[in-house]
């Protein structure tokens, strides 16, 4: 039995849809910059690319492997806005996990900023921005495998 099979019913994945891949598609305006940033900073593995692909230009970085994956491709529109709440949050073990996460980036000069929800900030996450302005968020704990930093009970101090 997997862990998914002992999930509330309300919260299984369908019966009926069983992708083999999943993959979600992202226009750059920044298309170069922003393949640099998640390739060299974020560190995500390019599993594919493609220029003039029907009229397309497209990076694919695998999260963490081809079974998932996020697309890259070159926007038409050069003025798109992207919304302040289009993230992408990488749940990380523990806050050393966060820490070597971000030392990329950081030592690129990336600045962290102020999380469009304090959320973020409350559990001990920590937002960038790639270069289109969507937020990347890194947070210190699994998702789903354990409550989230301000749920848990506190830790019993020592009076010693």
């Amino acid at each position: 039995m997997s862990r998914f099979d002992a999930l509330p019913p309300q919260v299984r994945w369908p019966a009926h849809l069983h992708p083999g891949a999943l993959r979600w598609v992202r226009s750059s305006t920044s298309y170069d910059d922003t393949v640099v940033f998640y390739r060299e900073l974020v560190g995500l593995p390019v599993v594919d690319s493609f220029r003039g692909s029907y009229g397309e230009d497209g990076t694919i970085f695998g999260l963490p492997d081809t079974a998932t994956h996020m697309e890259i491709v070159r926007s038409r529109d050069t003025a798109a806005p992207s919304d302040p709440f289009e993230q992408i949050v990488f749940y990380l073990a523990d806050t050393s996990a966060l820490t070597r996460a971000i030392e990329p980036l950081l030592a690129a000069g990336a600045t962290p900023v102020e999380a469009v929800h304090p959320y973020w900030e409350a559990n001990g996450g920590v937002v960038f921005l790639d270069p289109d302005g969507r937020g990347v968020v890194y947070a210190p704990w699994i998702f789903g495998s354990e409550p989230d930093p301000v749920d848990r009970p506190p830790r019993p101090t020592s009076d010693t």
